[in-house]
């Protein structure tokens, strides 16, 4: 499995970040790797150096998650969560989502997958309370460590059989 495609980053409204990417595998693949902790802890790791220690998801409306990233060296540790809104096996889910230490409301995320001739494209929209929130999101780099995660979850894709059962 190849790098199907660059990650693209656009702000459709003062207040959203989208980022849309194509992955060379199934929706059912490209969906397991975006809720199950075993899959994300593999490819949710932004730059190089660190680790998802914690990885706890309740996949159900309602439902809570939590990821907390650590460095490499101990020095460094941060994390998010949120709660779900909307789940839509294999099609969308929709969840708040809340940096540690970061001021406001945080996010209303939403993630989209539509397959074409095998190939999923997976659009995540970030929708914040105001244009200074998703500002400062930008401003954080944020996108060069999705991009980086992204290539990571092309090889945890390519790892995975096709014909995964789903559970």
């Amino acid at each position: 499995m190849k790098n199907a495609g660059s990650l693209q980053v656009t702000t459709p409204s003062d207040r959203e970040i989208e980022m849309t990417r194509v992955f060379d595998a199934p929706r059912h693949l490209v969906f397991d790797a975006l809720t199950k902790p075993e899959l994300l802890q593999r490819w949710l790791l932004g730059p190089p150096g660190w680790s998802m220690p914690v990885c706890e998801i309740d996949l159900k409306v309602g439902g809570a998650y939590r990821y907390v990233w650590r460095s490499d060296d101990g020095a460094k540790e941060f994390g998010t969560g949120g709660v779900f809104h909307e789940i839509v096996s294999l099609n969308r889910t929709a969840a708040t989502e809340k940096m540690d230490g970061f001021p406001g409301e945080g996010a209303l995320t939403t993630q989209r997958l539509v397959e074409q001739d095998g190939k999923t494209t997976l659009t995540l929209t970030m929708r914040f309370e105001s244009k200074e929130a998703r500002d400062g999101a930008l401003a954080t780099g944020m996108d060069k460590g999705v991009a980086i995660s992204y290539d990571r979850l092309d090889e945890v894709l390519a790892s995975m059989p096709a014909q995964e059962v789903r559970q």
